[in-house]
C-alpha cells in the first residue's frame, strides 16, 4: 500500500513523503491516527504540484536574502545611546536596537530576531560587530559602532 505522509514518522519519512508500507501499518494505524492518507492518483498530483509550488517560493526567498545578503555586506551601523562618563551604557544594545536602527540609517528592515548579538547584549561603548541570519544558507556580518549620544 502507498501512503502520503501527512506529518514526519520516526524510522519511516517526513511530511509529504510517498511511502510504500503494509497494508495493516497503513489502514490499522497510519490512516486512523492521521499520519498519513491513501496515495490515489489524483492525491499523487496534487502532492506533485505542491512540492513544485513550495520549491518555486523556497527558491524566491532564497533570491530575496542572497539580495539582501548583498546589500548588508560591510555596512557600518552607529546606533547612538546614553553613557557614563566612564563609557558604560544606561541600559544595553539589543538585537531590537539593532534591527530599528538599520530601518532608520538604511532603509533595511530586517526581522529583529534575525539579528545575532556575540554576547546578547552591548554593555559598553565601541565597536562590535553582529550577524544577520537571513536564511539557512546566507549570514551576513555586519558592523555596529555604539557611541554617546
Amino acid at each position: 500500500m502507498e501512503v502520503i505522509l501527512i506529518q514526519d514518522v520516526q524510522n519511516l519519512g517526513f511530511t509529504d513523503d510517498l511511502v510504500k508500507v503494509k497494508d495493516g501499518y497503513g489502514r490499522n494505524y497510519l490512516i486512523p491516527q492521521g499520519y498519513a492518507i491513501l496515495a490515489t492518483e489524483p492525491k499523487k498530483k496534487m502532492l506533485a504540484e505542491t512540492i513544485k509550488q513550495r520549491a518555486y517560493k523556497a527558491e524566491k526567498i532564497r533570491k530575496e536574502a542572497e539580495f539582501l545578503a548583498g546589500k548588508l555586506e560591510g555596512l557600518t551601523i552607529t546606533i547612538p545611546v546614553k553613557s557614563s562618563e566612564k563609557g558604560t551604557i544606561f541600559g544595553s544594545v539589543s538585537n531590537i536596537m539593532v534591527a530599528d536602527a538599520m530601518k532608520e540609517q538604511h532603509s533595511i528592515e530586517v526581522d529583529r530576531r534575525k539579528v545575532i548579538l556575540k554576547n546578547d547584549h552591548i554593555k559598553e561603548l565601541g565597536t562590535y560587530t553582529a550577524q544577520i541570519q537571513l536564511h539557512k544558507d546566507f549570514k551576513v556580518t555586519i558592523n555596529l559602532e555604539v557611541i554617546a549620544e
